[in-house]
């Protein structure tokens, strides 16, 4: 075991929290309130070349590992889930997908464009009945000649009016359940494609969340991904990428959670004495640096059996449900430790316990994961090996 970083993967995170602090602290208040961030944003990322980080260099990619990516994700999130969760969207749900199941000439078309942060990809799975329970998706599309024919709805989609490219999931034989998923790469620009965002989210309220909505869309064979049927393995093999980068996030806001409440332990007294030094604030401080520190090493873990090619859906699983639990309990103190300007925007805390919530929810929730975890202990769940899977890192060339 090596604990250590590398001296590409300090400057990485050195980079990111400079242009955190410079780029998007100065600036989050009032995105926030406002509902969205300056688009400009997109371009500095790219430039930094953070939209394919963990991309080969060959597809347009930095070539870094995939540890590489987690700390990009826990950097942008101490700033903002917003911005962490455009990179989870475009980088781990999509690109990463791409890379893994995408033909040679769908990588060209689609993620050297991507990792080179030329376009913005997002991922279409759920659907108003349809979130924990994939299977109960009512979209569908249907084979005419050299085109699928896609109707269907898609809803709490990030960067829904943004994105140029979408992975989306449809049936394509229903009386298959799980095995008539099949997955298809989508364009803005197809004719019968339209989104709508949604309003007055509790919580990352800078980031574009939305519905898309699918009228007699034609989709060519050749933006088929995988084959037909395999939409179901492909989803879920996305969603460990997805969960890698939520929970690597989910370390970000702990940190940002423990760098607000450690200043203000500092400045603020009570009773002739820095709160900080009252046991029971002392006890919400201890448990938000036990709750990073645990959650920093699932994270990291599950970024290593990446690297060597070895499949993490337990791992991924664990680190997600702990890490968004911790971070959502972290955002909780720090607020208590405010106390009453805790519940204002005058200081950042709230906007972490509203965004703290999101990822509890979202790409599995923790019941859900409560329920894989047992099972796995159990012995009623095992992952069998995928036919295709991430590319081991160092990428070969």
């Amino acid at each position: 075991m090596n604990f250590d970083f590398t001296e590409e993967q300090q400057l990485l995170r050195k980079t990111v929290r400079q242009f955190v602090d410079s780029e998007i602290m100065p600036h989050i208040a009032r995105w926030d309130a406002e509902g969205g961030f300056d688009p400009a944003i997109w371009k500095k990322l790219a430039d930094l070349g953070l939209m394919g980080v963990c991309i080969p260099e060959k597809y347009g990619g930095a070539g870094m590992d995939y540890n590489s990516l987690a700390i990009v994700c826990e950097e942008l999130e101490r700033g903002d889930t917003a911005f962490r969760t455009a990179v989870s969207v475009h980088t781990g749900l999509n690109s990463m997908t791409l890379m893994q199941w995408g033909t040679e000439e769908q990588k060209l078309k689609y993620l050297v464009p991507q990792a080179k942060g030329e376009k913005i990809g997002a991922f279409g799975l759920t659907e108003p009945g349809a979130g924990s329970d994939v299977a109960a998706m009512d979209s569908f599309a249907k084979r005419e000649g050299d085109y699928y024919i896609l109707n269907g709805q898609k809803t709490w989609i990030s960067l829904c009016d943004i994105a140029d490219h979408f992975i989306v999931f449809a049936y394509t034989d229903k009386s298959k359940k799980h095995h008539g998923i099949t997955a298809f790469i989508v364009e803005r620009t197809m004719p019968g494609f339209s989104s709508k965002a949604i309003k007055g989210k509790y919580g990352i309220r800078a980031g574009n969340t939305g519905e898309l909505f699918f009228d007699d869309l034609r989709i060519p064979v050749e933006n088929r991904l995988g084959e037909e049927g395999e939409g179901f393995k492909i989803a879920m093999s996305a969603l460990d990428n997805g969960r890698f980068t939520v929970a690597a996030g989910a370390v970000g806001l702990i940190s940002a959670c423990l760098e607000a409440s450690v200043k203000y332990c500092v400045e603020r007294k009570t009773f002739g004495k820095p709160i900080g030094e009252h046991q029971l604030v002392g006890q919400m401080i201890a448990k938000m640096e036990a709750g990073y520190q645990m959650s920093r090493l699932l994270v990291y873990r599950v970024g290593e059996l990446k690297n060597k090619g070895v499949r993490n859906t337990r791992e991924t699983s664990l680190a997600k449900w702990q890490a968004c639990d911790f971070a959502n309990k972290a955002a909780d103190d720090a607020v208590q430790i405010h106390g009453a300007y805790g519940y204002s925007d005058e200081y950042p805390v709230a906007r972490y316990l509203r965004n703290s919530k999101a990822p509890v929810i979202y790409e599995g929730t923790r019941e859900i994961h409560t329920i894989m975890q047992a099972d796995y202990v159990l012995g009623r769940r095992e992952d069998k090996p995928l036919n295709k899977m991430l590319p081991k890192w160092p990428f070969a060339e």
